[in-house]
């Protein structure tokens, strides 16, 4: 994949000291979470995937049983895990256990996946602090990671895509239907709502 090729030339050359570590985190639409966390400073790159299930080589027409996911590789020289995770919770309803925005059921509900006792410590302070900062309580989970499976390539950068797609309003350009998705599901006006100047830019 083009972008890990990017992460490896950026280790090799001007951030050889960079500290690269994964953070996992399921915010409903995978496409709409890469879109958040590419721009974020320090992300070298978002993958998007499946994880939280037990079906092993799962796709997006039988992921039973796991959550629509990314994997986020950072530097940690540039921002923190806990930090990371503090946008994350500002990037979504953390308040709907039943799905995201116009996206129901169980593959769409938020988790974050910690994959050690430093980042578990981390992601439940981090949700304490969120859960004190709105005065209610966060149904978002923090769970083991579990494996991690790549969707399928044309899941990747999806919000960038050129190709023209049939919606509902009739053909369009990739990256223009996913911002009618993204805004007729009314995702980043619902986060505005819940977190207000908090919330994660998009």
């Amino acid at each position: 994949m083009w972008k890990q090729a990017i992460a490896v030339l950026l280790c090799l050359t001007g951030t050889a000291q960079a500290e690269v570590e994964k953070a996992y985190v399921a915010g409903g639409c995978f496409w709409c979470v890469e879109s958040d966390f590419e721009k974020v400073k320090g992300v070298i790159e978002v993958v998007s995937g499946y994880t939280g299930g037990t079906s092993k080589n799962p796709t997006y027409k039988n992921h039973e049983g796991h959550f629509e996911a990314v994997e986020i590789t950072f530097d940690t020289a540039v921002i923190s895990y806990a930090d990371l995770v503090a946008k994350f919770l500002r990037s979504v309803d953390v308040l709907d256990a039943g799905g995201q925005f116009c996206d129901r059921g169980d593959a769409y509900r938020t988790a974050i996946f910690v994959t050690g006792p430093d980042q578990r410590a981390a992601a439940e302070a981090a949700v304490a602090e969120a859960e004190a900062a709105l005065g209610q309580r966060i149904v978002t989970p923090v769970l083991p990671a579990r494996p991690f499976w790549i969707a399928e390539d044309y899941h990747q950068d999806y919000y960038k895509g050129t190709n023209i797609v049939l919606t509902r309003n009739g053909p369009k350009k990739q990256s223009n239907a996913y911002k009618f998705y993204r805004k007729s599901c009314g995702r980043d006006a619902r986060v505005r709502e819940l977190w207000g100047s908090a919330a994660l830019s998009h």
